[in-house]
């Protein structure tokens, strides 16, 4: 007889943060570690390092501005029912990071947290008439007041 010890939801957020852990202790063996963010959805994971970063000082404002227009290299399945969680170095919530979409600022105010999980609906609606896009450009955008620090792409590719 097999006995469920968590549940689902459990499971994944066990699975999330495991990831973020295994990302850090890896990190700590460097001399210099680069940070890492990572979005999970369900039990997939996929983290990445900075697609622009300037060893913690801020990026120059027409660096960060051609960064966001950078393609995402990693990029994870998402259903419009699933949670989306992110995951960010300590380092970066220091700072404070925001999410940006497509290359726009998703929301007003930096957060100052490592984990935060998002409906994955939030990221295929569209503003217009017409059908919701397929994929979505998430991008992490590590600040220090008004200046950018860091940035991390993710490509969310829809599947239903």
């Amino acid at each position: 007889m097999t006995v469920a010890f968590f549940s689902g939801k459990g499971r994944r957020i066990g699975v999330a943060l495991g990831a973020v852990s295994a990302g850090l202790l890896v990190l700590s063996a460097c001399d210099k570690p680069t940070p890492l963010a990572t979005v999970t959805v369900g039990d997939n994971s996929v983290s990445s390092e900075a697609a622009c970063y300037n060893d913690g000082k801020a990026l120059k404002n027409s660096e960060a501005q051609k960064c966001l227009n950078k393609e995402a290299g990693k990029s994870i399945d998402v259903s419009m029912t699933d949670t989306v969680h992110f995951g960010v170095d300590p380092e970066i919530a220091d700072n404070g990071w925001t999410l940006f979409l497509d290359g726009q600022r998703g929301e007003p105010e930096p957060s100052k947290k490592t984990y935060r999980s998002i409906n994955g609906s939030a990221f295929f609606s569209t503003q217009t008439e017409g059908a919701a896009p397929k994929n979505s450009q998430v991008s992490i955008v590590e600040t220090k007041g008004a200046k950018v620090i860091g940035i991390w792409h993710f490509k969310l590719k829809k599947t239903d």
